[in-house]
Order: C-alpha cells, then sequence, then structure tokens
C-alpha cells in the first residue's frame, strides 16, 4: 500500500490531507465505528456537517481512532459544515447570533474545541449569506474554526461575498469529477486562493439517485459510457474508484471518499504509486458533461 500522505495549503496555519473520509449517509449507528477503523488505516481528515445527524458519532469515532492510533488533536483535520437553513423548505434562515450558536453546538456534539474547517454548507440562506459569512469570519477570529469556506458556491455567490468588502472563503467544497469538472468556477476560485475540495469523486461509479423518483435525468444519461475509466485504470493496475479519486488529487483537489469496508477505504487511500498521464489527462478532460448529479452550482434552488 502507497497511502497518499499529500496535503494542500488551505491558508498560512492550516493545510488539509489531499484524502479525506467522508461520512455523508452513513447511519449514526455506523458512524463511530466507520471513522475508527478509518483513522486506523491512515485517514486523518475526517468530514461531516450538522445536517448530516452524525456528529455525535463522529466525535466518538475520532476520539477512539485517536486512542487507538496514539494520536493528538493536531494529526487530525475536521470538517463539519453549517446548514443555513432555507425559506423554500419552511426554514428561517440563521441569523449571525445563530450561525455562532449553531458553530458551538456542533463543536459540542463533536465534543471538540474546535474544528479544522467550519463551511457554510449552501447557498441557500439567500439574503442571508452576508451575515452568515461574518459570523464565520467571527467564529475563526474566536478559535472555533481554524479555517472558514462554503460549500456547494457558485461564482456568484463567491462575488457576492466580495463585493461586500468581506474576505473570500479559504475553501469552496463542491462536485467535482471527470464528468462535472467546473472548470470555469475552479479558474475562478483559483484566481481568488479559494482551495476547492471534491465530493461525489466516485459519482461516475455510484448507483446513488438512480432509483425512482430521484435520478436527476444526468446519472442514466453520464453512465451511458465507453468504458474510458475502466481502460484507463487497468493501464495503471488499478481500480477504476482509484483512477477517479487520483484525477482529483492530480487536480489540487482535496477529496472524500467514503467506504464501510476497510478493505476499500486502504484502496481509496493508496493513491501515491502511480501517477496519470497527460495523454489520459487530456482523455479525462473531454468527458465534462456539466454540473453533476448532486448539485447545480447554476441552480441555487437545488441541494445534495
Amino acid at each position: 500500500m502507497t497511502a497518499m500522505t499529500k496535503t494542500f495549503q488551505i491558508n498560512e496555519d492550516a493545510a488539509i490531507p489531499a484524502v479525506g473520509f467522508g461520512t455523508y449517509l452513513i447511519p449514526p449507528d455506523q458512524t463511530a465505528t466507520a471513522v475508527r477503523t478509518a483513522s486506523s488505516v491512515g485517514y486523518r481528515h475526517i468530514d461531516t456537517a450538522a445536517v448530516y445527524d452524525n456528529e455525535e458519532a463522529v466525535g466518538e469515532g475520532i476520539r477512539a481512532g485517536m486512542s487507538d492510533e496514539g494520536l493528538s488533536r493536531t494529526d487530525i483535520f475536521v470538517t463539519t459544515k453549517l446548514w443555513p437553513g432555507y425559506a423554500g423548505w419552511g426554514e428561517k434562515p440563521k441569523s449571525g447570533t445563530e450561525t455562532i450558536e449553531e458553530c458551538r453546538a456542533s463543536l459540542a456534539r463533536l465534543g471538540l474545541e474546535y474544528v479544522d474547517l467550519y463551511l457554510i454548507h449552501s447557498p441557500h440562506g439567500g439574503s442571508a449569506r452576508i451575515d452568515q459569512w461574518r459570523a464565520l469570519i467571527a467564529i475563526k477570529k474566536l478559535g472555533l474554526a481554524r479555517s472558514i469556506g462554503v460549500s456547494n458556491f457558485n461564482q456568484s455567490h463567491l462575488e457576492e461575498l466580495r463585493d461586500a468588502g468581506l474576505p473570500m472563503p479559504e475553501a469552496n467544497q463542491i462536485e467535482l469529477h471527470p464528468w462535472s469538472q467546473k472548470t470555469d468556477l475552479v479558474a475562478y476560485m483559483r484566481a481568488n486562493n479559494i482551495a476547492p475540495i471534491a465530493y461525489s469523486s466516485l459519482a461516475p461509479l455510484s448507483t446513488w439517485r438512480t432509483q425512482e423518483g430521484q435520478d436527476s435525468g444526468k446519472t442514466t444519461e453520464m453512465k451511458a459510457d465507453d468504458k474510458v475509466f475502466a481502460k484507463i485504470a487497468e493501464s495503471y493496475g488499478v481500480s477504476e474508484a482509484q483512477l477517479l479519486l487520483r484525477w482529483g488529487v492530480q487536480n489540487g483537489y482535496a477529496i472524500l471518499p467514503k467506504s464501510l469496508n476497510r478493505e476499500r477505504m486502504r484502496q481509496n487511500l493508496d493513491l501515491a504509486g502511480f501517477t496519470i498521464s497527460d495523454e489520459d489527462l487530456q482523455k479525462l478532460s473531454t468527458m465534462d458533461r456539466g454540473d453533476g448529479i448532486a448539485w447545480s452550482t447554476g441552480d441555487p434552488t437545488r441541494a445534495f
């Protein structure tokens, strides 16, 4: 096993491990064991969110993993996210004060004094986005988060923060994989020192959102390819999943694969032993098919 230990700098004081462990849709009663196992395999970044409803179990798993592996708090990078509230779903968008309270609540559930990265989960807050971002700036000053950012924000959302005279986010977690490359948004983020963090890296291999009533209309269409991923992966002696994850890392994105299987966890971390050639990267660059299946950065009313 050649585990990926690479990191990407987010700010002067924080670097994010290139491969993190995602916990979205892991049932709360399985989360602690999954996080503990991930720690034993070598993951040093754990990603969760208030809306995942598993922060307490994530914290339990982190503490168990740290104890098992003899790790200190500074050895682990923890990300969680504010659910901003969405009026379209009958929710009241959170105020700045409520945003700080929510961060403290997440820390209490996690059992941590601070997180390494705190994100606004989506732009659903609407007119409250500015106050929420001001609150995140305060959260960093209070020492509750070492880094702050957003998730699922498009360029107009980011420019809204800039136009308000506020510092830009240090990271933006978005769906990124060969089918959804968001080249214009990523270029804008790079130009403004906003680190891209990729989720749904394995969407091309996933059965997520293919069930009746869940298909976004893109998943099935996207699967009608000519086995490009399998052919390229075979040439490197790796799995399709490893190829897709390596694609993210080579493009400079921290990635967040999820698995409940210990061996699969190992494989998802085993990315340092090969490099995708420029020729193959070019092939993969031609597979871009738009916004993706989980979230549309062009439509702020779509979630997950």
